[in-house]
């Protein structure tokens, strides 16, 4: 175990439970380190897309030669991954500093794993001199550490339904609680094409300048073939800023137009204090990388992964399916956390998949592949005729799934961050 596996593991028994909603105890320690980042901060929200739109942010603002500091979680197989510095993952030492300082600054005050990793994450960043954070929130908004952060531009990606239990059980609680990552006389950005009432009206309350898509800002595609031909070319249309002739963002699916046109809208309102040229985005967009959204790996049968792991993440990547076929089938290996919408997600990927390998996850969140097949039988998955097995794992999985593969076929491996994370340690003997 290495220093800052055993720092981890410490900070992960300091709470007496793993998520604990709320900023009191959070904002006493930040008070103590102290903690400024002294440079524009952009905040981001949403059910899904934040990763996106983080990781495009941070790939313009990189080619117009910014030094920016990216905050996202979770990570797949590395903690370091969580704190990006100019597109490279922080070092062991640098986070253990931070740690040490936090950990001298709590005293006595408890705090949460992703507290108590956030504070140090943010407290190397200050120590940076950066140009720029980007900020991804864990969950929802309002009570999430990430808000301590006031941000100059803060955006909302998308609104669906997940961690009910947090967040509510309806699109307007939702919204209610991503909207608080807005803060009064800032812009404020809500890429979901239909936000919630609850959203405007508290972005309103508070007197923030609200850029919503589709009303104050847009991306218009270039139309080049039949509706499932991948968009080549687009244009941002914002209030005073038009973009014309850019390239379709290297992440995959129809989806991530409108995270790349709400990541220009957040660049457009920031434009005095982080100007940013049309070759910028161009390279930015073209230049973009994250792992696990849509990532296809080189080889034949190819191999998909994505974090797809909730209904409205489950139907991007269905539509995104579509738009990229293959001339076989699709075998897909799927595990799940037990606290999620796994019906939810079988009948948005039920049409687009012939061959289920169900597996487990671990953990106390963790779901075994019989319960999980037992919910697909009970959906649409089940109707189409598709063949379902059970493995120990998803390596086990996995392996099948790749000996039963054609050359022409294609394997999807989706359901979690822990799945991908299994299946990454596989493909790589680890």
């Amino acid at each position: 175990m290495t220093e800052l596996e055993a720092w981890l593991q410490r900070i992960e028994q300091l709470h007496h439970r793993p998520i604990e909603m709320g900023l009191a105890r959070v904002r006493q320690v930040a008070e103590r380190l102290p903690l400024e980042l002294n440079c524009p901060s952009i905040v981001v929200a949403g059910t899904n897309g934040k990763g996106s739109t983080c990781a495009m942010l941070d790939s313009i603002l990189r080619a117009a030669g910014y030094r920016v500091g990216r905050y996202s979680s979770p990570h797949l197989l590395r903690f370091n991954e969580r704190a990006i510095i100019d597109g490279t993952p922080a070092v062991d030492q640098d986070l253990i500093e931070q740690f040490e300082a936090v950990e001298r600054a709590r005293g006595e005050v408890s705090l949460t794993y992703f507290e108590f990793t956030t504070l140090a994450v943010l407290r190397l960043f200050a120590a940076r001199r950066l140009d720029a954070a980007v900020l991804e929130i864990g969950l929802g908004g309002r009570l999430d550490a990430v808000n301590l952060v006031d941000a100059d531009c803060a955006i909302v990606a998308s609104i669906g339904l997940d961690h009910a239990d947090f967040l509510g059980s309806t699109r307007e609680s939702v919204a209610f609680e991503k909207a608080h990552v807005y803060r009064a006389g800032r812009p404020a950005v809500c890429s979901d094409p239909a936000p919630p009432d609850s959203l405007v009206q508290y972005a309103r309350s508070i007197g923030t300048d609200l850029r919503i898509l589709g009303i104050d800002f847009d991306a218009v595609p270039l139309v080049q073939g039949g509706p499932r031909q991948p968009i080549q070319q687009w244009t941002y249309q914002g209030r005073s800023l038009r973009r014309a002739a850019l390239p379709a963002p290297a992440l995959r699916g129809p989806h991530q137009l409108r995270n790349a046109a709400g990541a220009l809208a957040v660049l457009e309102a920031l434009e005095q204090a982080l100007p940013v040229s049309q070759q910028a985005v161009r390279e930015g967009l073209l230049r973009v990388r994250i792992d696990a959204r849509f990532q296809v790996l080189a080889g034949r049968p190819a191999v998909i992964l994505d974090v797809a792991h909730n209904p409205q993440a489950a139907q991007a990547l269905a539509q995104t399916l579509e738009q990229h076929p293959c001339q076989g089938s699709t075998h897909a290996v799927f595990a799940m956390l037990r606290d999620k919408d796994a019906a939810g997600v079988a009948e948005q990927m039920a049409a687009q998949i012939h061959h289920w390998y169900i597996a487990p996850t671990g953990g106390p969140r963790g779901m075994d592949a019989a319960a999980l097949a037992s919910i697909l039988q009970r959906t649409a998955a089940a109707s189409r005729g598709s063949s379902l097995s059970c493995f120990e794992s998803v390596s086990a999985a996995l392996s099948a799934a790749r000996c039963a593969a054609a050359p022409d076929d294609r394997i999807l491996v989706f359901g979690s961050f822990v799945t991908i994370a299994d299946a990454i340690r596989a493909l790589r003997g680890t």
